[in-house]
């Protein structure tokens, strides 16, 4: 998430200052890359490894201070999300036995994050989006306790004004309306970073732009939000509701968002793009900067440009440029963004290599990009790959239209074979990985995939947060033994599941599929809808989703034991008004107390006014009846074997 040395200084003077320094910075760098001051024929790379930590019942664990504190490794630091955590790589030359010593590194970091999380009785996981994170989760007290995400949730939530509507369409539909940015905690990524030889550089990323649909599509791992089914690589669309500082003015003049894309090809220098960020988007965050960059390049020192990265860590292309000083020496390099973290290491470097071998075969191959393919195509493609995965279409640079599957078997990964080979990458490294991601391409099984496929073959009468607990702790499993994904097999729920952990809250349990009735709807519908569905509780909400009343079928049999003819009847004549609900965060023994003392046999759970869900003494009987049978079978187990006593005994 860049820069944390952020500045809450909202003062004008100071405001303006940045503003000099941002456009100083700017002007420094042109000078450099006009004058040939980049590091030049270095082929290097390296990676930012996003993770989540999770607690014994797979859920969000808010540890990730007390395990960068404890760890004192100077390689992790700290994400928007208290759940979050980051490990930044060692660059690498691009040759030899690079991706096994990145490999390496990974299996290192991410043990060490496992061992001390422990120690606070959490773990690590990687997935685009953790699949149990709930609503909940999703509060001010988990974010991180840094200016830089004070700050930006602040603005960003300033800017954008209204409620912060988030509508995403898939197999399933979500809509939220959120107050402020918290929803990007649930996004965690694998970036990889490529820096090219600077002369080459527009090439090259042009050439990822129009790689990243392809090299996605066989890579998405994010298919769940909040338990609905969306893209299969929702955390794309979730990432641009989440930081969008749009007004609803901004939509209608078609201002773009600062998770972009992009809006065409770079046609003669990066410059040009570095230019677009800084007059379309409104500096947010600042600094405070001693250097002047004119000034540094002028008495023959390199500068640090600390102004205008920390502007362009708040505008998040999906392949951006970024600079860097290594070894003394100023450069750029491209960061792609847009890979999900998970579903194992060895699957993120496969996706790597795919991509990384296209950056250096493909330019050579065929030229610039922008001369064979719309701008508008490799967009569209980017989306149909979010959304469909390997079942995407994609333009290509021959003109026709291809299944992604198919034009990365025949097409891509015999050139990003070669491309490989090219910068002598390790023939045994190569096999191994495009291997892997060939099989996973075959067999049409990538993270989202697995979990759609696991979900569906689940049973459908457990409940939501049983099933999402059971495919998570299945992923972790996997991810721990380092099995690539196209060799998991499906989830499934154990007779034996940890019961109790699965119902710590109501928000856990609560059944979310409701029917409901209005106050004027006549008292007939709702009788049939008890009947239909089987229920014997139907919340009744006004036409603004409020909850106003609860029928319950003893209501509906009083009513008819002296309804005596009566033909027109309501739902707001018959039901309950004076209601006790309870919030999602309720723990679940607090819930069952308060429907024991006040004899109710149903539990509506509201957020702000609104219905979010039910709960009956018919769920706790399911659940009492679990756990019964788990405690009996656990005594059983552990039963000492009857022996005959010997004589005498």
């Amino acid at each position: 998430m860049g820069d944390k040395a952020v500045s809450t200084n909202d003062d004008q003077v100071h405001f303006r200052a940045f503003t000099r320094a941002v456009l100083t910075d700017l002007e420094a760098l042109e000078k450099m890359l006009d004058d040939g001051m980049m590091e030049e024929n270095v082929l290097r790379i390296g990676g930012e490894q996003e993770m989540f930590l999770v607690d014994s019942t797979m859920h969000p664990a808010p540890i990730a201070v007390e395990v960068i504190e404890a760890a004192k490794e100077p390689r992790l630091t700290t994400e928007i999300g208290r759940f979050n955590l980051e490990a930044n790589l060692t660059p690498l030359p691009f040759s030899g036995r690079c991706f096994n010593e990145m490999e390496t590194e990974l299996n290192e970091l991410i043990g060490k994050v496992g061992n001390t999380a422990s120690e606070f009785g959490g773990d690590v996981l990687l997935c685009g989006i953790l699949p149990t994170i709930q609503l909940s989760d999703l509060v001010e007290a988990n974010l991180t306790p840094s200016p830089r995400y004070t700050e930006l949730n602040r603005v960003l939530t300033a800017l954008h004004g209204d409620d912060r509507m988030v509508h995403i369409k898939g197999l399933d539909e979500i809509s939220l309306h959120l107050r402020d940015t918290f929803i990007e905690f649930c996004n965690t990524s694998f970036q990889v970073h490529l820096q090219p030889p600077i002369k080459d550089f527009v090439k090259i990323y042009n050439w990822a732009q129009a790689l990243t649909a392809p090299v996605l599509a066989a890579s998405v791992n994010s298919p769940l939000l909040l338990g609905h089914r969306l893209w299969h690589e929702t955390r794309l669309a979730l990432f641009q509701h989440a930081v969008d500082e749009r007004s609803p003015m901004h939509h209608e003049r078609n201002k773009p968002a600062r998770v972009t894309f992009g809006r065409d090809w770079v046609r003669k220098s990066m410059i040009d793009v570095f230019h677009e960020d800084v007059a379309r988007f409104r500096i947010i965050l600042t600094r405070s900067t001693e250097e002047n960059a004119v000034e540094t390049l002028a008495a023959g020192g390199i500068p640090e440009l600390a102004a205008w990265r920390m502007h362009n860590g708040t505008v998040w292309r999906w392949n951006r440029a970024c600079y860097g000083v290594l070894n003394d020496k100023p450069s750029l390099r491209i960061e792609a963004r847009f890979l999900p973290a998970g579903p194992t290491i060895v699957d993120e470097l496969a996706s790597a290599a795919l991509f990384l071998g296209l950056l250096i075969a493909l330019p050579i191959e065929f030229g610039d990009v922008c001369d064979k393919l719309a701008f508008d195509d490799a967009k569209t493609n980017f989306f149909s790959a979010a959304r469909n995965g390997l079942r995407s279409q994609i333009a290509w640079i021959d003109g026709r239209t291809h299944s992604t599957r198919k034009l990365l078997l025949k097409e891509l990964i015999p050139r990003a074979r070669e491309g490989l080979r090219s910068v002598d990458i390790a023939s045994e490294d190569i096999d191994r990985l495009l291997g892997i991601l060939e099989e996973r391409i075959r067999r049409q099984i990538t993270g989202s995939q697995w979990m759609l496929d696991s979900l569906s073959h689940m049973d459908p009468a457990a409940k939501a947060n049983v099933r999402l607990r059971t495919l998570t702790a299945t992923m972790k499993s996997y991810q721990e033994q380092g099995t690539p994904v196209h060799e998991w097999e499906p989830a499934t729920i154990a007779e034996s599941t940890g019961w109790i952990d699965n119902y710590r809250t109501v928000e856990q349990f609560m059944s979310r599929d409701l029917f409901t009735v209005r106050p004027d709807d006549v008292i007939d519908l709702a009788a049939n809808l008890m009947n239909w569905r089987h229920v014997r509780h139907v919340p009744v909400e006004d036409d603004a989703g409020k909850l106003v009343g609860i029928l319950s079928h003893r209501d509906l049999l009083k009513l008819f034991a002296v309804r005596k003819g009566q033909n027109e009847i309501i739902v707001s004549e018959v039901m309950q008004t004076e209601l006790i609900t309870v919030v999602p965060e309720t723990p679940t023994l607090e819930a069952l107390y308060i429907m024991r003392e006040k004899k109710i046999g149903c539990l509506p759970v509201c957020r702000n006014g609104k219905l979010a869900g039910l709960i009956t003494a018919h769920d706790f009987l399911t659940v009492s009846t679990r756990l019964l049978e788990e405690r009996l079978k656990a005594q059983s187990n552990s039963a000492p074997l009857k022996t005959k006593s010997p004589a005498g005994a």
